[in-house]
């Protein structure tokens, strides 16, 4: 999308630049302080997934009807390699949060699942083959991140008939060479560079903080949202670049966005994927997004120029087989980004000054910064892994948990879904193109969604 000018220049509309965020503004303090632990540990503990897809079922909703058992156990709900123990397919991966929104720290745990279609995920003869399943996902992998070789899952070559690591023999491949083309049943599917393709699903689970007997911050049982992406159409680049176009002229005659409704299934983002999402009624119970709700979405998903193909997740994901598994920030490493030296984590804290996108995160500064307000990088360094760097202590989760709880009583997303007790003091009511400060050319950036992971993690691969 080419927008990095944004990072300098102000282009908002007349309506964007009164900030209508409405919930930054709210003092939560008297909310959050009535509402007990004990309240908070039990509400985020229950299960508001298992009753909706019946629900939607009974009502007749004709969109997208989660179609995956036992979600909201997480990490139990998938066996070694990321594959749903129930037999529906959807895939978890084990990926690095984009910084900082989905950091723990900061108010929210998540999870990403994938399922290709089903011919991805078939042999010649059109029947269910978890080994061509393996294959293609490690080749999509690959193509996404634009590898020529990435290490995969242990798979039977022998059942595939296909040298997949290069060694020219069929055995087991714990590598994948051959990235030009996917195997089995979608031999002949074009392989488009950097795109996913035609019938792509993500699951996303947007869950509270929770702890564990042991202390550790995990993801709750209950869902804050359920989010499903689909790619129902997949365009040539050439669309894309046409479609960015149309969206700068749009932009400069002074249009507004707007996307189509689909039914059921959610907004068109106009590129090809489907957005439709769950969230939260004021009693906890998952309810369909309002058009409103939904929007919200499109920001991420059509309008910024730092995601593949509209996503972010996959991209992000653990090189090779150590990234096939259910979101675990234990262990990971901070790795830069590509065209970085320096870890992601320690770059953004360097260069926004705070851990959070509105410099409010006090836990995070006390934790990671000098008294000056300079990063303490020593200790940085010395953090053992990404959970120890983005996870917050149980006092502020519970915290976060009670605000957004406020959000979800009054039932006002379309104001913010940012937990947050007191306004932050960097957040600026109003704006004008001209004259408001943006950032200093040195500071700005480029920067790449990509993340350059230590070799050993993909250890299997012979990259």
């Amino acid at each position: 999308m080419d927008d990095g000018d944004l990072q300098i220049d102000y282009s908002f509309s007349d309506l964007g630049m009164t900030n209508h965020w409405k919930n930054l503004h709210e003092d939560r303090s008297e909310r959050v302080a009535s509402i007990s632990d004990e309240t908070i540990e039990g509400y985020i503990r229950e299960d508001n997934y298992s009753e909706l897809p019946s629900r939607l079922k009974a009502a007749d909703f004709q969109g997208w009807i989660p179609d995956m058992e036992d979600l909201q156990l997480g990490p139990a709900a998938f066996d070694s390699q990321g594959f749903a123990k129930d037999g529906s397919q959807w895939v978890a991966f084990n990926y690095k949060p984009f910084p900082s929104t989905f950091w723990p720290t900061n108010g929210s745990t998540d999870d990403v699942m994938i399922r290709l279609p089903e011919v991805y995920r078939s042999d010649a003869e059109g029947a269910y083959s978890r080994e061509v399943y393996k294959a293609n996902l490690a080749i999509l992998e690959a193509n996404i991140k634009g590898m020529d070789q990435i290490g995969s899952l242990p798979i039977d070559e022998t059942e595939l008939e296909v040298d997949l690591d290069g060694d020219g023999e069929l055995g087991i491949a714990n590598h994948i060479a051959k990235v030009d083309s996917y195997v089995g049943a979608a031999s002949a599917a074009y392989l488009e560079p950097h795109l996913f393709p035609a019938g792509t699903e993500f699951m996303h689970s947007v869950r509270y903080v929770d702890v564990d007997e042991t202390g550790s911050i995990v993801a709750s049982t209950r869902m804050k949202e359920l989010r499903y992406i689909r790619k129902w159409r997949a365009y040539p680049k050439q669309i894309y670049a046409r479609n960015y176009q149309l969206e700068a002229f749009g932009k400069e005659v002074g249009n507004l966005p707007s996307y189509q409704i689909v039914s059921d299934h959610g907004l068109d983002n106009g590129n090809g994927w489907s957005v439709q999402g769950f969230i939260e009624d004021k009693d906890g119970r998952l309810r369909i997004n309002t058009y409103e709700e939904n929007f919200f979405c499109m920001g991420c998903h059509n309008s910024v120029g730092s995601t593949i193909d509209k996503t972010f997740s996959f991209a992000r994901k653990v090189d090779g087989a150590a990234g096939w598994s259910y979101i675990n920030l234990k262990g990971m490493p901070d790795a830069p980004t590509k065209g970085e030296s320096l870890g992601e984590i320690a770059t953004y804290l360097e260069r926004v000054g705070g851990g959070s996108e509105f410099r409010n995160n006090d836990e995070m500064a006390a934790r990671w910064f000098n008294d000056d307000g300079s990063l303490d990088k020593e200790k940085v360094a010395r953090a053992k892994d990404v959970c120890e760097l983005i996870t917050p202590s149980p006092e502020r989760a519970y915290r976060l948990n009670k605000a957004y709880k406020t959000i979800v009583e009054d039932q006002d997303y379309i104001y913010g879904r940012d937990a947050i007790v007191v306004p932050p003091t960097n957040v600026y009511d109003r704006i004008d193109n001209e004259g408001t400060p943006t950032l200093p050319k040195d500071k700005t950036y480029n920067w790449n969604i990509l993340l350059d992971w230590p070799k050993e993690l993909d250890s299997s691969s012979n990259g």
